[in-house]
């Protein structure tokens, strides 16, 4: 069927590649179009199963893809190689006989984080806790630019979920575990992707994931995982009043993308489900934007072959199946389902118009390549600025007996010890540079906490060590600072049976604590851990979440910039208290809501 796709379309007339007036409206394309190319746009594989870069021409692909850590020779690479592969695979969708431009997507999730030298903002988790939609619009702004600058034009961001468990691994994607933290930043969000509307300068913006992740019952994971991908046994009035606000919001804020979420609705996998894509995000939503599968997720559909899964998905409401491998594959299911009549070519127009619109929308036609004049600010000092004072406003002070702010001049000793101190990765966490992120030294760049400790105090009385792991030892100081946390996760990889703080965690903290005068604990997660008997040991406690590259931000608040930040979850006493929300009647450590201002 491959052999016989191509020959057809090689037998069609050929066009000038890209040549105006080629394809002049969404309707002109669709009028033009033969089934397969259609097809074609629907689309999406990631680059590196491509079998040859020529298939971008033969089957009129519509979308490709990197994975988190899909860069242009594995995890990293420049925003100037990055570039250089995406406009190379564009040139390829402009052979093809229309000329329709490829629309590049990527999860641009915490900054552009998959590109070496990018920003990384704090992940969602942090930016709930600012309340401040602004700086969440100045976010994805930077954000919009970096992508802007490695050659694409479509990020899978912003994350709307309403985590309800912070046992899930994707506690840290979520704004909060109420809606009305999300709702307040999801429309900000998609601004400073988009602006006030598409343009030639957008970066498309893509509302995840539709709908009620957030909310599936613990021990309901599939593909192996403990809640991820799991069952949300809910009624629709819950899922109405928790899960979809947020979409509601960014939908008013005229999002161009939507994503399936891989979990269950009542045990119907989302991707599959009519009622909640069609009838509820595109009928009751107005959602006029494309719909986009996740990875592989028509595969889990429960149809006994793939052709089927593909009609399944394709009537249920998905626009573009995100293969990522199996691209010919797709394509076929797709012509065959309406040749045999199991997909109504009604389904596949509208589908097509969708993703046109959205080329259109984003000027693809007339501007396919990058706008090389972003390239040389990823990763700048002003971009930089913005995440630094992300990081300040997102840090919750849990713990104040006195200790803060430290002063900034006289003469005293601080110590420094624990595995986050001085580690970039732990301080990122997850999709950064690679899917699950790593721990140690990696090539983004920026400041660990260490290093912006060290800046802080140079030229003042203040001396500074940094035992590192090795918190066991004979030293003393006048002020001991622990920064600790959990190492990197992403999805449900990082699914939780314990919250654990961690015994690494808790011997280096106490081991600090015992020797110095005063103690400050600074924690990196990407949700609530369990700290009920960690908080008694020192005299301050800071949530910190993952604040990503800028560490100098954690430091400013230590000396006197002050907190802002309030808890976007509820955090719980023991892990048996999940799941545990605002209003639910259960007595949480510390409340959705809480955190002392400015010490």
């Amino acid at each position: 069927m491959a052999t016989l796709i191509a020959a057809v379309l090689a037998l069609l007339p050929a066009q000038d590649a890209g040549a105006a007036g080629a394809c002049i409206s969404p309707a002109d394309c669709l009028s033009k179009m033969t089934l397969a190319e259609k097809a074609g746009q629907m689309t999406q594989p990631s680059w590196d199963s491509l079998k040859s870069k020529t298939d971008i021409t033969t089957y009129g692909l519509g979308s490709l893809l990197s994975g988190g850590g899909g860069g242009p020779n594995g995890a990293g690479g420049t925003a100037t190689q990055w570039k250089a592969m995406v406009d190379d695979f564009q040139s390829y969708a402009l052979k093809s006989r229309l000329g329709i431009p490829l629309l590049y997507g990527i999860d641009a999730v915490h900054g552009n984080n998959n590109i070496a030298g990018a920003t990384v903002f704090p992940h969602n988790i942090g930016l709930g806790s600012t309340r401040d939609a602004a700086l969440v619009q100045q976010v994805e702004d930077v954000t919009r630019q970096e992508v802007l600058g490695s050659g694409i034009r479509w990020a899978f961001a912003p994350c709307l979920c309403v985590a309800r468990d912070d046992r899930w691994g994707r506690t840290y994607e979520s704004f909060g575990e109420d809606p009305s933290v999300g709702s307040a930043l999801a429309g900000a969000a998609v601004a400073g992707f988009q602006g006030a509307s598409l343009s030639s300068t957008s970066v498309l913006a893509t509302a995840k994931h539709w709908v009620g992740d957030g909310g599936t019952t613990y021990g309901t994971g599939s593909s192996g995982y403990l809640i991820d991908q799991g069952d949300a046994r809910i009624t629709e009035a819950e899922l109405d009043a928790i899960h979809v606000p947020p979409y509601t919001q960014a939908i008013a804020a005229g999002v161009g993308s939507a994503m399936v979420s891989y979990s269950s609705w009542n045990g119907v996998k989302n991707h599959g489900n009519t009622y909640l894509i069609t009838n509820k995000l595109k009928g009751a939503q107005n959602f006029k934007g494309f719909v986009v599968s996740d990875w592989a997720g028509v595969k889990q559909l429960p149809d006994s072959t793939y052709a089927a899964q593909v009609a399944h998905a394709v009537n249920a409401g998905i626009d573009m199946i995100m293969v990522p491998d199996i691209y010919v594959e797709t394509i076929n299911a797709i012509v065959a389902g309406v040749n045999g009549g199991q997909i109504p070519l009604s389904r596949v127009d509208d589908a097509v118009t969708r993703i046109l619109t959205a080329k259109f929308g984003l000027d693809l036609f007339n501007t396919p390549y990058t706008d090389s004049s972003y390239t040389a600010g990823v990763g700048s000092a002003a971009h930089r600025a913005v995440a630094r004072q992300a990081v300040r406003e997102s840090q919750v002070l849990l713990k104040n007996d006195g200790v803060l702010p430290l002063a900034k001049t006289g003469t005293y000793k601080i110590v420094v010890g624990g595995k986050h101190a001085d580690n970039i990765g732990n301080q990122m966490g997850g999709w950064s540079i690679s899917w699950q992120g790593a721990s140690g030294a990696t090539t983004t760049g920026g400041t660990t906490f260490w290093q912006a400790l060290q800046q802080q105090v140079a030229g003042t009385g203040i001396t500074v060590t940094n035992v590192g792991t090795r918190t066991k030892g004979n030293y003393k100081a006048d002020v001991g600072i622990w920064v600790g946390g959990e190492t990197p996760y992403a999805e449900g990889q990082g699914d939780s049976s314990t919250l654990a703080f961690g015994s690494d965690n808790s011997a280096a903290l106490s081991d600090i604590c015992s020797r110095v005068t005063k103690c400050i604990a600074i924690l990196e997660s990407g949700r609530p851990v369990i700290i009920k008997d960690q908080v008694v040991k020192a005299n301050a406690f800071v949530a910190a979440w993952l604040p990503g590259t800028e560490g100098g931000g954690l430091v400013d608040n230590l000396f006197g910039s002050g907190y802002t930040g309030k808890l976007p979850m509820s955090w719980p006493s023991a892990v048996t208290d999940e799941p545990i929300n605002t209003g639910d009647a259960k007595t949480p450590l510390f409340a959705f809501g809480y955190g002392r201002s400015p010490y």
